[in-house]
Parts: structure tokens; sequence; C-alpha cells
């Protein structure tokens, strides 16, 4: 019988990057064009199986950072990792990231971060330049192009961090 382990996982990044449709897009296999602003905190969960153990993820999507909003320590409290989305097409996400990405390690230092640059079915329409991607890289993160809306990359952004999560201290762990 497989036991059941139980992580948190925060979804970070600036406003309007695409946190709420990445996570709709995993637990719900949908995709919508409407934009909603996500007010504080919204919750989804999602079991995935992962070698002799199920898995509950607990998806904090956390609404965006921006000059006016900063990331609430108690939003980070128990989080076993973190997912740092920026939009391809917005080149001053980058900043944000870095911002969020120090403050996360500063708040829970051993929690695995993965950036996913968002919105690569516009790749056509992206603004990154090699600097942009060099200053990701050098936050010492991995990264993954992701796109909501077809699906490219979303579940192995999960999985990804799922394993890198479970890695940390051993698949015994329980929280």
């Amino acid at each position: 019988m497989s036991k059941i382990i139980a992580k948190k996982i925060c979804m970070l990044g600036p406003f309007a990057v695409g946190k709420t449709s990445l996570v709709r897009r995993y637990v719900d296999s949908i995709f919508s064009d409407d934009y909603l602003t996500t007010i504080g905190v919204k919750i989804s969960k999602k079991q995935v199986d992962y070698a002799d153990s199920s898995v509950q993820l607990m998806i904090w999507d956390i609404e965006g950072v921006d000059a006016f909003t900063s990331l609430k320590e108690s939003n980070l409290r128990g989080a076993a990792g973190v997912l740092l989305v920026l939009d391809g097409t917005r080149p001053k996400s980058v900043e944000v990231a870095r911002e969020i990405c120090a403050s996360v390690r500063q708040k829970i230092p051993h929690a695995p971060i993965i950036g996913l640059i968002n919105k690569c079915d516009l790749e056509q329409e992206w603004k990154f330049s090699k600097e942009d991607y060099n200053s990701i890289e050098a936050l010492g993160i991995s990264i993954l192009n992701t796109s909501a809306k077809t699906g490219q990359n979303v579940e192995d952004a999960f999985i990804t961090l799922v394993d890198k999560m479970l890695s940390i201290r051993g698949i015994s762990e329980s929280s």
C-alpha cells in the first residue's frame, strides 16, 4: 500500500504572467483566454503518483507581485517548493523574478525553485534577450519554457518540482 505525502507548492511571479492559467491547465486540463486577477491566494489540490507513494500537492496560486504588492512571508510558510513564473513577452518580469527568488531563498532556503518562462506559444512575440536568460540562469534555478494555452511542459514543470522536493530529504518524509 502506498503512503500519501503532502507537499505545498507556491506559484509566484508578477501579475498577469499566467500563474493561474498554469494551475488550471495542470489541475483541470483547461485553458481560458479570460484574465482574472488573483486576489490573495487560491489553493488547488492534485494527487500524483511518485515512485511507491502518492503525493498530495497543495498548490498555492499567490497574487502577483509588483511595485505595490510584496510577497507575504505567511504565504510561504510550509512551502516545499516554488514555481517562479515569468512572461516571455514581458522582459520586466525578470527583475521581479530576481527579487522574488531572493526573498524565497531568504525565507525558505531549502525549497527548490523552478523558473517557468510562460507563453511559449507566443514565442514570436517574446522580448527576452540573451542577457535576460543569463540573468535568470544566474539565480541558480532550473528553467522550463511553458505554455498554459497548449500545455507544453506544464506537467513536466510540476513533476520536476515534485522530484526535486522529494529528493532533498528523501521520499520517506511525510511533510
